[in-house]
């Protein structure tokens, strides 16, 4: 009987994997978000920027390596170009991850087209540097989904949401034209997130099927109320702070309120245990390959029987 009871319950483990890697982001409605049940039931590995720990951030090969090691998701931050067209960029300014100068929002997308976002890793990082990553360019929102389709699975955040007037409606319009919402409005492979609750908001009026996630950035301590997380689950299904600053507590009174947790950014192997431990059901790491490796561990040391706390 123990025998049986034993692989019913692998069974049914492995169903709800299967069932995960489809349906995370179903429909979320009304402040009742019927995906909860379906995606706590797999830890998510989230390809922060890509697999920025070995290519160029917010680049096709850095996502195109994040899916060859296993990550689940593609993390995508946005910017909006002087002409409205949303770019896969973290920073407001371009200096940083290109060889050009100036603010995303007064340049426009041709203009962006001809930075090189590629080389100034090979200049930071010689160990990893690759020929290929000299002259990559700045993909467009519409680009990274011609290139991986509906089979992947989106992270997208709307970045700086206050600087780009408009930046939510188009977001979502793209999504419909690449039919990663269904005629409902619902979707199976793309979250949004965002520090910023007025802009998540916004999605949420705009279409309240889609699964959203509240970005928190701590300096001290990180502390959170039951009456904030209500109030969150009134238009999103999980929250997504700083993993520095905040501890087992925390993550308790999040998982209490059915939220998912997603902190950032987890690279140390010691602090991915540490996220599982308390209960996390998911991270973005520049690690995607090292993540899998510490989750493969930790399944296998409770014996494939703790997927979530």
């Amino acid at each position: 009987m123990k025998t049986n009871l034993k692989k019913l319950g692998f069974c049914m483990m492995s169903a709800a994997f299967i069932l995960q890697a489809t349906s995370m982001g179903a429909s979320a409605a009304n402040g009742s978000h019927s995906n909860s049940s379906i995606h706590e039931k797999k830890i998510v590995n989230v390809a922060h920027r890509g697999a920025s720990g070995y290519a160029p951030e917010h680049t096709i090969p850095a996502y195109q390596m994040g899916e060859q090691m296993k990550g689940d998701y593609i993390e995508i931050d946005l910017q909006m170009t002087k002409d409205g067209r949303l770019v896969a960029m973290h920073d407001e300014k371009v200096d940083r991850t290109t060889n050009g100068t100036g603010l995303v929002k007064d340049l426009t997308l041709a203009e962006i087209k001809k930075l090189d976002a590629g080389t100034w890793f090979n200049e930071k990082y010689p160990q990893l540097a690759k020929e290929v990553y000299e002259g990559l360019k700045v993909p467009t929102l519409e680009e990274v989904f011609k290139k991986f389709g509906k089979k992947a699975n989106y992270y997208i955040e709307t970045k700086s949401p206050d600087v780009y007037p408009g930046m939510e409606e188009e977001l979502l319009q793209v999504l419909e034209e690449y039919k990663m919402v269904d005629s409902k409005g619902r979707t199976k492979n793309v979250l949004i997130q965002s520090f910023s609750k007025e802009s998540l908001m916004k999605v949420h009026d705009l279409n309240p099927r889609l699964p959203l996630v509240q970005l928190f950035s701590y300096k001290n301590q990180a502390t959170i109320s039951d009456e904030e997380l209500k109030s969150i689950k009134e238009y999103a299904v999980g929250v997504g702070p700083n993993f520095s600053k905040v501890d087992g507590q925390y993550v308790k009174m999040v998982r209490n309120h059915d939220l998912q947790f997603h902190p950032y950014t987890v690279n140390e192997r010691a602090d991915m245990k540490k996220a599982l431990e308390w209960g996390a059901t998911g991270l973005f790491t520049n690690y995607p390959d090292v993540f899998n490796e510490v989750l493969s561990e930790y399944k296998h040391k409770d014996n494939g029987n703790k997927v979530t706390k």
